[in-house]
Formats: C-alpha cells, sequence, structure tokens
C-alpha cells in the first residue's frame, strides 16, 4: 500500500466514524445509551486502523509522526470521552443541584490536575513545536531520560509511541470539559469566569520566568515588599498552573553565569524597544 493510499484509507474511516457518531446520538435520547453504542462504533474502528498500521511500512518518520500525532490521537481521545461520559453519568450523585454541582466540580478539577502534571508537554502540543516529535511520535524512539508513562512497556510498540496517548488524553479533556460545563449551565447554573476562563500557559522557560518573578519581586513589586520570595514563587505556580522546582537553587545558578546574568530581562527590554519604535499593538 502506497503512502497516499493509507492516508486516504484513515482519514475515510475517520469521516466515517464521525457520522456514525452522529446517527448514533440522535437516535438515542438517553446519553448513557447513546454513548454505550458510540464506544462499540470507535472499537471496530480502532480495530480497523490498527489493521492498517500493521499491514502498513511507513516510508519516513516525517509520516510516522504525522499519522501518530494528528490522526490516531482523534479517535482514541473520542474513546476515551465517550468512556468518561458514560461514568460520569452513571455515577453523579441523584441529589440536589448543590451536590450535582459539586460533583461536576470536582470532575472538572480531575482536568485542571492533568492539565497541571502535563504542562510541559500541554505547551509543546499548544505551540505546535516539533522539535521533539522523532521521540515523541515515532514508535521504539522514546528517550529515557523523558518523563515517560510507567505502563509504556505493557503497551503494543507497533501501534504506540511514547505520547500520542497523551494527545488523546488532552484532546478528550478539552472535550470533557465542554460537557461537564454544559451540563452545569443545563441545571440554570453558570461557571464563574476563572472557573471557565481562558488559559494563559507560560511557554518560554522556567528559568526565564523565575528571573522575572525575581526581578518584579527586588523591585517591591508585591505587597510593597513585605512578602517572602518563595511565597512569590508559589503564587506564579499557582496562578499559571506550573511547577518551578527549587527557586533558590534556580537564582543561584542565574548569578553564576559567566556573562550575560539578566539574559531574560534583556529580551524584553530588546523585544519592548522593537515594538515600540515600529509602532506594534
Amino acid at each position: 500500500m502506497v503512502t497516499k493510499t493509507f492516508f486516504r484509507k484513515v482519514c475515510e474511516l475517520r469521516e466515517d466514524l464521525e457520522k456514525q457518531i452522529v446517527i448514533i446520538t440522535q437516535q438515542y435520547d438517553n446519553i448513557v445509551t447513546s454513548s454505550e453504542g458510540i464506544l462499540l462504533k470507535i472499537d471496530e474502528s480502532i480495530r480497523e486502523l490498527k489493521k492498517l498500521v500493521k499491514d502498513f511500512t511507513f516510508e519516513s518518520i516525517a509520516d510516522e509522526v504525522q499519522f501518530f500525532k494528528e490522526h490516531k490521537p482523534y479517535f482514541i481521545s473520542r474513546y476515551i470521552y465517550y468512556s468518561a461520559i458514560l461514568h460520569i453519568e452513571t455515577s453523579k450523585p441523584q441529589a440536589g443541584d448543590k451536590s450535582l454541582r459539586k460533583f461536576y466540580e470536582s470532575e472538572l478539577l480531575k482536568l485542571k490536575t492533568y492539565y497541571a502534571e502535563q504542562i510541559d508537554f500541554y505547551n509543546y502540543y499548544r505551540r505546535k513545536a516539533t522539535y521533539l516529535d522523532h521521540k515523541y511520535f515515532a514508535r521504539r524512539s522514546y528517550d529515557l531520560k523523558m518523563k515517560l508513562s510507567t505502563g509504556l512497556y505493557n503497551l503494543d510498540e507497533d501501534f504506540n509511541t511514547s505520547h500520542d496517548h497523551k494527545i488523546a488524553i488532552i484532546q478528550a479533556n478539552e472535550l470533557l470539559e465542554n460537557f461537564v460545563i454544559k451540563s452545569i449551565r443545563n441545571m440554570g447554573q453558570d461557571i464563574k469566569p476563572d472557573e471557565n476562563g481562558y488559559k494563559l500557559a507560560w511557554t518560554s522557560s522556567k528559568v526565564s520566568l523565575i528571573e522575572l518573578i525575581y526581578a518584579l519581586h527586588r523591585t517591591r513589586c508585591f505587597n510593597g515588599g513585605n512578602v517572602d520570595f518563595s511565597e512569590v514563587v508559589r503564587f506564579a505556580e499557582k496562578w499559571l498552573e506550573i511547577d518551578l522546582g527549587n527557586c533558590y537553587k534556580t537564582i543561584g545558578e542565574i548569578k553564576s553565569r559567566k556573562y550575560t546574568k539578566t539574559k531574560f530581562l534583556q529580551l524584553l527590554t530588546e523585544n519592548l524597544d522593537k515594538a515600540l519604535e515600529e509602532g506594534e499593538d
């Protein structure tokens, strides 16, 4: 099978699954019943997808990356999503709105926790970065020094890479977040802006963030200087959902730089000066 034919079959399989999901959703009023039917269809599609991959040899790493980064996660993410809906709808409390909202909010917290735990990869994926694709999305090419799943060796090496499942989880979580929020709103309630606001993700290095925070702290920008640096760091970690590690060790490393100690601050100054000169927004 040539590469063009392989990807055409993958796309056809996806389009067919999308149609089947719509049909089943319209067929049943009960979300539990429809989710069960959809899961059966997704299972069939994933089995077909697995057969396609088993009988196909990728001509290049780029083709392999394209499949495991862009195509396979769609199928797996839908399986994760509808499995989660099935679990939520069959285990939610049959009580008042207060208990039900608390239940839904706990589900949102789980999604937020996963996001925080996977912040580095989440940022890589959201920025559409590619420099680690050959390790993340090519089979048997993972780097043992990276943060890998403990179940990596239990996976089918012909159908899995070290990180394609993480993309599927991210995509499923985005769908699930919308579902939970909609469920809360269907109760006649709403989500506060800070519960479902636009997420800002720090995409520069952690060292750069600590350099910036330390500069603001030393300039007494927080509480007039009447606050410990560690408290400022903890606030930034919570706000940006990021783990900055041992901040004092990082400050020590910044101080020991041989040449330019404030590299990030100088970069900020250069970019700001350039933007002001060119009249950019």
